[in-house]
């Protein structure tokens, strides 16, 4: 059974980029920067996607070797998990940093945080 990961801790945010939070400034840049992302957690998730990576390549090799239906099925079904374990991973800093520093802030883009992350919990509870 895989280790569940364990939440970071939070003196280990520094501010590089996520891919998302606070625009970025940029005029007409749809862009934008990350106000924290925590090491910990990302380093979590960066050596969960590489297991995941791995496993997506044995999935590969059993569909080349005409495996048994049901075992690739589990496999993409583990897979599957894995994904989802790191998108609420990515959830938890998004919220705990993109999205508090957003709600900070007063009209448009605290709508726009609001607006996205009704978006992104409808993705992620698919």
């Amino acid at each position: 059974m895989a280790k569940r990961p364990t939440r970071a801790k939070e003196e280990s945010v520094n501010g590089s980029a996520c891919g998302c939070g606070v625009p970025t400034g940029l005029s007409g840049s749809d862009k934008h920067s990350a106000v924290g992302v925590d090491t910990d957690l990302k380093e979590l998730n960066t050596n969960h996607l590489r297991r995941i990576e791995g496993q997506v390549r044995g999935i590969l090799r059993m569909v080349e070797e005409d495996r048994y239906c049901a075992d690739i099925i589990t496999q993409v079904a583990a897979v599957r998990e894995s994904l989802h374990s790191v998108a609420r991973n990515l959830m938890r800093n998004h919220l705990k940093h993109c999205a508090a520093a957003a709600m900070q802030e007063e009209g448009s883009r605290r709508d726009e945080m609001v607006d996205e992350l009704l978006d992104l919990v409808g993705k992620i509870s698919r």
